[in-house]
């Protein structure tokens, strides 16, 4: 995770500023917590992307040297990324690997491609997706001081688990997914809670066999241990890709929503993908960026072309990715 930063965009794992309106007398939420998603294209700005990174330099240890192919052929995709993997999802259930860098099992840190597995946790229980949860100032504050992305939750508000998941995947909000932590975690305090949750997501870890990632945080500001691998987190993202509230989340471009205020009115939430990708790329499904100055720029990306799914990852790279993610997908497609 980190600052992220490409000149005058502003992210720390993903920050990007949510649209938040208030309005009159309140108006319930609909059935599920959930207003339509908007699909229509949107044209980026500065600001809205969440791999923006002030620190440009390799992750410590990387090695830059040319990839390598572990399919028996010598053509290879055209990039110089060695943190890369991609797979071909086939059925869905069933994944082969198309390519491999020659690093694509260096654990590294990961960034906000970590809210993938928080997202995954919580849809393994498909009962808390319309249960509130009322926004803390404690999140609020998280963010502010660690300077972290966030989706501008406001303090007071009532959201549901499903409202919270779109507030983390499309705006990469660090105060999303400490809510989702704090309130799904077990526990008498907000620190045991939390601590509980991400104890989840690494025994799911354990259940994919993702032998090179460990978790500890649930947004991607790393205490110190919050790595992966290339290999594990296309692995991770072909399996949430299964998940159908996943999918259709990661896809969004814009998502518009509504919750209860503290004051009794209604607020209104826009938050905007961090992935240019879905605007970018033919077929794209999403998945999730990430970055920032320790981190580097890290990329889960999927997309489908002439019923193939492919599904990739990119993490720990010096520069911004989605040009490079486009490459590979290209190459996928046309092996």
């Amino acid at each position: 995770m980190g600052s992220h930063a490409r000149p005058n965009r502003l992210h720390r794992t993903g920050a990007r500023v949510a649209t938040v309106a208030l309005f009159g007398a309140f108006l319930p939420i609909a059935a599920g917590g959930l207003a339509q998603a908007d699909t229509q294209p949107v044209t980026h700005s500065a600001g809205e992307s969440d791999l923006a990174g002030t620190d440009t330099s390799a992750p410590a240890g990387q090695d830059r040297s040319a990839p390598e192919t572990r399919t028996g052929s010598q053509d290879v995709p055209d990039t110089a990324l060695t943190n890369a993997y991609l797979l071909d999802a086939r059925d869905g259930s069933q994944e082969r690997e198309m390519w491999a860098g020659a690093q694509a099992d260096q654990s590294v840190s990961m960034a906000s491609t970590t809210k993938i597995m928080t997202a995954l946790v919580v849809l393994r229980h498909p009962e808390w997706l319309d249960r509130q949860i009322t926004v803390k100032q404690e999140y609020r504050d998280y963010v502010q001081e660690n300077g972290a992305s966030t989706a501008d939750l406001q303090t007071g508000d009532m959201l549901t688990a499903r409202q919270l998941l779109h507030a983390m995947l499309i705006p990469s909000g660090g105060d999303a997914a400490m809510a989702l932590a704090d309130a799904f975690g077990t526990g008498d305090t907000m620190d045991a809670r939390i601590a509980d949750f991400e104890s989840r997501m690494n025994a799911e870890a354990g259940q994919l066999g993702m032998t090179g990632t460990h978790f500890d945080s649930f947004d991607g500001i790393s205490h110190g241990d919050n790595r992966s691998t290339a290999r594990d987190l296309a692995k991770l993202g072909q399996r949430a890709m299964l998940q159908p509230v996943f999918a259709d989340i990661v896809k969004t471009k814009k998502f518009e929503t509504e919750a209860p205020a503290a004051n009794g009115r209604t607020r209104y939430y826009t938050w905007v993908t961090t992935n240019d990708l879905l605007s970018s790329y033919d077929g794209a499904l999403g998945i999730k960026t990430g970055s920032g100055s320790e981190a580097g720029y890290s990329l889960v990306f999927a997309a489908k072309r002439d019923n193939r799914t492919l599904v990739g990852a990119i993490v720990g790279a010096d520069k911004e990715v989605f040009a490079d993610a486009t490459k590979i997908l290209d190459w996928g497609f046309a092996h």
